[in-house]
């Protein structure tokens, strides 16, 4: 089977137990693609925890899970140096946090302090945490996804610009559509049944049980996707929005009073790493300008600063984004 198709695979997977969030979980495949980190945002109860648990139920790959919470320490996260007597003798020995895993769930990082926030930053940019002066490496298949509600703002500490940066994109979760609803209580009325047998002891039979998507997939798609062609005139619309984002006013009056603060570089290497993502899952070898305005919303949103005056007029980073997207020209 080829890495697309077990690719594929996943995402079906995933999409059986995330009904209605078909765009989410497109994202977080698009994020594992790019080994990149995501912030998941949404409100309670949109399955933005279960999304993630789904992907990493359905894969060969180890899974933890962090609640963060304001009295959370950074040794909490990455693990620490502890004392072990022994009849051979006394030594300290690293016992690895949580954070070592393949796909870590930080949920509600918002609630996390800022050393504990300083900690997860290291693991996420760097792919090492160090602990008593020795640094210790991620697994080479290490992606964090981290969840915060937009709502409830006691007892928070809202994420510097410098960490927002550094997630590769911030998916935002919506309700799904009153269809998809009716779906959800049947999924979950079925998944309370199954779960009742179990624990009466009528387990299921499981010798038919699928067998996980391998790592191997994950990586052999790394590596077609770096193969994926971007024509010159792809890289300058990438560039262009970006830049946009920097010197608003050239492009709209709108624009030059709404925006504060521009997008960094990282967000142009994030539409080159989320355009060929795209594009691959597409099963093409080169990237289009949908690819890049598909992925739009999700590399921007949280790398733009908008002024008092955007937020007085109630107009969203999105409604931003749509207004760049307007006015930047097509290739």
């Amino acid at each position: 089977m080829t890495a697309l198709a077990q690719i594929e695979d996943l995402k079906t997977r995933m999409g059986a137990s995330i009904i209605g969030q078909r765009d989410v979980v497109e994202r977080l495949v698009i994020g594992l693609l790019a080994n990149g980190n995501l912030l998941i945002e949404g409100l309670p109860g949109l399955a933005k925890t279960r999304a993630v648990k789904a992907m990493a139920e359905n894969m060969d790959a180890a899974f933890s899970r962090i609640q963060f919470t304001p009295d959370l320490l950074p040794s909490d996260v990455t693990g620490t140096e502890v004392y072990h007597q022994t009849p051979e003798g006394a030594s300290f020995k690293f016992d690895p946090g949580p954070i070592f895993a393949n796909i870590v769930l930080a949920d509600e990082i918002n609630r996390a302090p800022a050393k504990v926030q300083a900690a997860l930053l290291e693991a996420m940019e760097e792919r090492q945490v160090t602990v008593a002066g020795t640094t210790h490496k991620m697994p080479p298949l290490f992606i964090v996804m981290a969840t915060q509600n937009p709502i409830e703002q006691e007892g928070t500490y809202p994420l510097p610009e410098a960490q927002m940066d550094r997630f590769l994109m911030h998916v935002r979760v919506d309700y799904p559509p009153i269809e998809d609803e009716v779906k959800v209580i049947r999924l979950v009325r079925a998944e309370e049944a199954a779960k009742q047998e179990a624990d009466a002891g009528q387990t299921p039979d499981t010798e038919g049980k699928v067998p996980d998507i391998p790592q191997d997939a994950v990586f052999q798609a790394r590596r077609e996707i770096a193969d994926i062609h971007v024509s010159e005139a792809m890289e300058r619309y990438m560039a262009d929005l970006v830049y946009g984002t920097r010197m608003p006013a050239a492009l709209s009056e709108d624009l030059g009073r709404w925006i504060e603060v521009g997008g960094s570089p990282r967000a142009s290497l994030a539409f080159d790493k989320c355009g060929r993502a795209h594009a691959w899952l597409a099963g093409r070898d080169y990237v289009d300008p949908e690819d890049v305005r598909a992925v739009a919303h999700d590399v921007l949103r949280h790398r733009l600063t908008l002024s008092y005056e955007a937020q007085g007029e109630g107009v969203s980073p999105d409604d931003v984004i749509d207004v760049l997207l307007s006015k930047v020209a097509l290739p």
